[in-house]
């Protein structure tokens, strides 16, 4: 069965890294982050891998659609509240950046401060990445993986809605289309720009 939505364990992580790693391969802050370098790809799969295994070791949300098989899409959820301390994270973020270099972290975390005003000060789940590999383009596996996230909100007892950020220009129209809300913009060094979008459960949420 074709493009079903599965919950995707530690055992997928590969998987999740290699399609996120294809769908973000030219994205503003991923070239923003790493910086003009030799190695590029390689330090790309080692900074989505954080991202994807800081999600898996404490268990939170990741999403993926199937073909066959294999992972096609995927989707990371943060839940809201505190978030798990976990000691192998401490340690691969450690050697994550000593590979990076401290430009590469300041940027990351100058953008984090930026997000963080986003904040629409009531309970959410945050999509933190949503990518399809570039072979699976046009078939609407981000509208499937975006349905899941929404109904895995509107499930959740306490969650308002679902919160993401975009730097992608041409996604703005398209998150609006699916009911989300500006937030908050920022213009990261004259680069580029980020947009931080709420989706509220209910129309009159918000």
């Amino acid at each position: 069965m074709k493009d079903r939505v599965e919950l995707l364990s530690s055992a997928r992580a590969g998987d999740v890294t290699d399609v996120l790693c294809d769908a973000f391969h030219d994205y503003p802050v991923m070239r923003y982050v790493i910086g003009a370098c030799d190695q590029y790809d390689a330090r790309l799969h080692r900074l989505i891998h954080f991202f994807v295994m800081n999600r898996m070791l404490r268990d939170e949300p990741v999403i993926g659609t199937m073909d066959d098989g294999n992972v096609s899409g995927v989707a990371m959820v943060t839940p809201h509240g505190p978030r798990a301390t976990v000691s192998e994270l401490l340690d691969q973020r450690e050697a994550l950046w000593k590979m990076l270099g401290t430009g590469a972290r300041m940027r990351y975390e100058g953008l984090g401060e930026i997000w963080s005003g986003f904040d629409v000060g009531a309970p959410n789940l945050h999509l933190g990445m949503i990518g399809v590999r570039t072979s699976h383009a046009g078939r609407g596996l981000g509208r499937i993986l975006l349905d899941a996230v929404h109904t895995m909100s509107a499930r959740d007892p306490v969650s308002t809605g679902v919160t993401l950020t975009t730097e992608d220009p041409d996604n703005v129209s398209l998150y609006q289309h699916f009911g989300y809300r500006i937030v908050g913009t920022a213009d990261i060094n004259g680069e580029f720009e980020t947009w931080g979008f709420f989706r509220p459960d209910r129309t009159d949420a918000g």
